[in-house]
């Protein structure tokens, strides 16, 4: 068995994200479960709500043994996501999590998660505002800038950034 560490992205059930988060930071595994405060408004009121980015997803970092007794001692998680390559657990890379993290840690924007492949784009680096020094790919929605980090097995995510806060990397 696999003693090294890595980021897993794990099942959840519907609606069970933030109570197993809570239940892993009890035992002190490792976790992240991605969240961002957005205001939602209803007929009558505005309510700021702390909503799950990537629902009945929650992502850890233990080692194959580890994951296997996740799985099989919390009833709320229900899998890994697989790697389509290799039929096995998918393995985020530390460098993918720590891009992910930050853009959502930082973001004044809402952050959006897209769940289909991008066409290649342009490597950029943010060079103004709170997400300075985050890398990805800039595209292009209903014409605004936006940049993507891409987390290979799971997809993408991405965050509005004006044009002139980003510069092209040419590697």
């Amino acid at each position: 068995m696999d003693k090294e560490e890595h980021w897993y992205a794990l099942y959840v059930r519907m609606h069970h994200e933030k109570k197993t988060a809570a239940r892993l930071d009890e035992l002190g595994v490792t976790n992240y479960l991605p969240v961002q405060e957005t205001v939602r408004q209803w007929s009558d009121r505005k309510k700021k709500l702390t909503v799950v980015v990537i629902p009945m997803m929650i992502f850890v970092r233990t080692d194959e043994q580890g994951r296997l007794e996740l799985i099989r001692n919390f009833p709320s998680i229900t899998g890994a996501l697989i790697d389509r390559s290799t039929h096995r657990p998918a393995i985020i890379r530390d460098e993918e999590m720590e891009r992910f993290r930050f853009m959502l840690d930082f973001s004044e924007q809402t952050v959006h998660f897209i769940d289909k492949p991008l066409a290649p784009g342009d490597k950029v680096k943010v060079i103004k505002g709170p997400l300075t020094g985050l890398e990805g790919e800039l595209i292009y929605l209903d014409n605004k800038s936006e940049i993507v980090v891409r987390i290979d097995q799971l997809g993408s995510a991405s965050v509005e950034i004006p044009g002139g806060y980003v510069e092209k990397l040419y590697k």
